[in-house]
This record gives C-alpha cells, structure tokens and sequence, in this order.
C-alpha cells in the first residue's frame, strides 16, 4: 500500500501535502499553548471557578489521549485523507464552538468535541508523511516535521498574549479560538484538492467499548481533582476516583476479552509483559506530567499573582521555546551516542531550571517578565533534551511487529500525564493560593515539578538496567 500511495503522488505534490498536514499540525500545536496564556482573561470574563479553569485544558486532553488510536484505525479504514478531513474540519467547527461559548461549562464541552476531533486529525499526519515518502526522503520530511512542532510552542505563546492584549474587533480571549476558523477552512479546502487518496487497510476494527471505558476511567480519577478546590473535597470524589481506578485495573482484563472475540483490542496485551518498555512508559507519564502543567501552573503565576499582562507573559516564554528547539535539533544524535544518560542529563537541567525559578520567585518581591523569562531557559533546553529523543527510547525496546501499537500507547501516556498534572498540580495551586498567596502557590507547583521529573530520571535509569539485562 504504502508504495503504491508514494508511485501514484508526484515529487513536487508530496512537498504540498506535507505543508497541508504540517500546517494542520502546526495549528494543534499552536492551540495547546494559546489557550494557556489566554486562561487567566477566561477565567475573570466568563467567572470561572478553578475546577473550569483547569478542566478546558484537561477534558480536552482526555478527550484526546482515549479516541487518538481509534482515529489512527479510522484512517485505515476509510482513507487518511477522508478521517484528516473530517477531523480538521470537525477541529475548525469547534474552534468557533469555543469562541462562542457563553459560560465556562459551554466552553469545557467544546473543548471536548475539540480534542476528540483532534484525535481523527492528528494521526493521519504521521501516517501520511509514511505513506508518501520513501526512506530517503521520510528522514527530510520528519525533520521538518518536528521543527514546525518546535516552533508551534513559541508560536502559541506569543499569539496567545498578542490576540488577547490587541482585543481584535472587541473579540479578547475568543481570538485565539476564532484564529483556527480562516486557518482550518484553507487548508481544509487545500487539502480536498491536493492530497491523494489512501487506499483503506482491509481487517482493521474499532475498540469503541475500550474507548468508552478508558475515557470513564480517566475521567472517574481525573474528574475529582478537577473539582476539589469548588467542593471542598467531599467524601463522594474519594469514592468517584475509587471507581476510576477500579475501571482501570480492569481494564486490560476487558481488552484481552476483545481479543479472544477476534477483535483488536486498543492495545497490544503483549506489550505488558515488555517491562522495559513499561518502565518507559512511566517514564513518559511521569515527564509529561510536569509538562503542560508547568505552562499553565506559570502563566497563572505571572498573571495572578505578579500582575503581569498576558502579551507579555506570553512573550516571557519564547526564549524557553527557542531554548527547547537548539535542544531537540541536537538531543537525537546525542542520544543515538550515549543512549538514555542524555535524557537523565536533560532531567537533571530542567531541575535546575526550577531551582532557579523558585530562587527567583523566592528572593526577588516583583520579578519581571524578562527575568523569569530569561530564568526559564535552562528548563527549556532540559526539556528539549528530554522530549524528542523520549519517544525514541521508549520504543527501541519494542519489537517491529508492535510498534504501531506501541506508539499509541506513548501517545496516549503522554496526554494522561498532562492531564493528570494539570488537574493535580493545578488543584495544588488554586489551594495554596486560596489560603496564602500565587506565589507559595508557584513554589509548593515548582517542588511537585521538580519531584515528578526524578522520578521520570528514576524510571529512565530503570528502564536502562532492564534493558541492559535484556
């Protein structure tokens, strides 16, 4: 299939279907980072209690992280260019839902139709840069690939704090909502035009039972940290996140039922037994659990607590971006030399990083943005270090046969580690500043960063004396 797909598409029209699912790329990538600079203005114009603040961030990446492998089969079964299509349109129609939205529980439901048509959207740009270039040309494309990723976070940021400060024809934070709308339909429309038709994979079946039951279990445990803070953490969320848990202890017990019916399951049960590869995983849930948290957890700092206004702030985060981008451009050579120590150094310098933010934030009464900006470099260039060649060792341990599967299994772990950081570290801000202030908010977050990035380190190094052993 694949080489049929790359014969039928010339040279020149396979560089403009990789700048169509790039661009689409792009803007997923922009929009996970707008909307954290924009969470502050959201939360005071549409009076929005904690738990909504972090739950337009969080049910997004839920939503996400349970329908990203069954979006991944959905393109096998009906064509990447039908699903790409009607995820990024699904994208741009919720995009408009959200910069409508009247309140903020209108808002959390569109951004859950938003992240479950970003699941269809998202994994028909891989397997289309797959399909179409040989092995000589893919390592050019995935290059590019993983630039414009880079730069989308910057991007993000700096948009972010420019539409809500220039308050475009009186639209403030709905901006950066309504910006996808123009951006998704031209590309939409380039893309019905210019990108060929894959031909449909034959056997491939949907878990939608699986997908159901991952989404109440993630949301059954996720759910009650979200809403916390607003209930004054009533016995009933104990019992909630005990259900949760108890769906996710059964669920692999589920999945292997759907293999004995001669389904496919959403993942490869024989991946469990793989621990070097578990290990990774915990690794991965663990690095991205101080991830977008971070974001969210300083730009509710700079904001909130330090008065400092969103363009600004936003702006405060580009030389992290830049920082993280030198990093990722070098940290897969490096990697490829010296293996997982590389990712170990990088966790290492992102703890510094927070060492240093909270020195500042502890010392200095009124920190500007350009000190905290200039301090968060070396968090940047650890993180850029650590999250591009990530992926890598975690799957080097897999063999081939299972390594689409393994993939979406990192996919999926990384986006439960957001949430899961947003909803409990950003629960442990809004509690802390409730009785205190941001700023013991800020430092009580940077400690629990700090903690979950050693034992991301902790998990690496495991990972490394498994596979040794192996």
């Amino acid at each position: 299939m694949h080489q049929t797909v790359t014969k039928q598409v010339d040279t020149s029209r396979r560089w403009w279907v990789l700048a169509i699912v790039v661009a689409a790329q792009f803007m997923f990538g922009v929009d996970a980072f707008v909307v954290n600079v924009a969470i502050p203005t959201i939360a005071v114009e549409l009076k929005a209690s904690p738990a909504q603040i972090e739950s337009v961030i969080a049910i997004y990446l839920i939503a996400y992280a349970t329908l990203v492998v069954t979006g991944g089969r959905l393109g096998d079964i009906h064509g990447t260019r039908n699903v790409f299509l009607a995820g990024l349109l699904g994208f741009t129609l919720t995009s408009l839902w959200c910069g409508l939205a009247r309140s903020g529980s209108e808002l959390i439901v569109a951004r859950l139709t938003q992240g479950a048509s970003a699941a269809l959207m998202v994994p028909q740009v891989l397997a289309t840069l797959h399909l179409l270039f040989t092995d000589e040309q893919r390592n050019r494309a995935f290059a590019i690939y993983g630039i414009v990723l880079g730069l989308a976070g910057a991007a993000g940021f700096l948009l972010g704090g420019l539409l809500v400060t220039i308050d475009l024809a009186g639209t403030g934070w709905r901006s950066v909502f309504f910006v996808n709308v123009p951006c998704g339909l031209v590309i939409a429309v380039a893309a019905w035009r210019i990108m060929p038709s894959a031909p449909h994979r034959a056997g491939t079946r949907l878990d939608i039972t699986g997908s159901i039951v991952l989404f109440a279990g993630l949301l059954c445990m996720i759910g009650p940290l979200l809403l916390g803070h607003d209930v004054g953490w009533a016995p009933w969320l104990w019992l909630v996140m005990a259900v949760g848990a108890a769906i996710l202890l059964g669920f692999p017990k589920l999945e292997h039922a759907v293999t004995r019916a001669g389904g496919m399951p959403l993942i490869d049960l024989s991946l469990l037994a793989d621990a070097a590869f578990l290990r990774g995983l915990g690794a991965a849930f663990f690095f991205f659990s101080a991830n977008l948290s971070f974001y969210l957890v300083m730009t509710l700092f700079m904001q909130r607590g330090l008065k400092i206004p969103p363009l600004a702030a936003g702006m405060a985060f580009i030389p992290l971006a830049l920082a993280f981008v030198v990093a990722s451009r070098h940290s897969g050579v490096r990697a490829r030399h010296r293996g997982t120590r590389v990712l170990i150094e990088g966790c290492a310098l992102q703890i510094a990083g927070l060492a240093a933010l909270a020195l500042v934030a502890f010392s200095v009464d009124a920190p500007s943005a350009l000190l905290l900006a200039l301090t968060m470099i070396v968090f940047g260039y650890g993180q850029g270090l650590v999250m591009a060649p990530l992926s890598g060792a975690v799957l080097s341990t897999v063999k081939p046969v299972a390594a689409g599967s393994a993939s979406g299994m990192y996919g999926t772990t990384a986006q439960i580690g957001n949430a899961a950081g947003v909803a409990a570290i950003g629960a442990m801000f809004f509690a802390v500043e409730a009785v205190q202030s941001a700023r013991a908010g800020f430092l009580v977050s940077l400690a629990l960063f700090a903690t979950l990035i050693m034992i991301c380190a902790a998990f690496l190094a495991w990972m490394r004396r498994v596979s040794a052993r192996s």
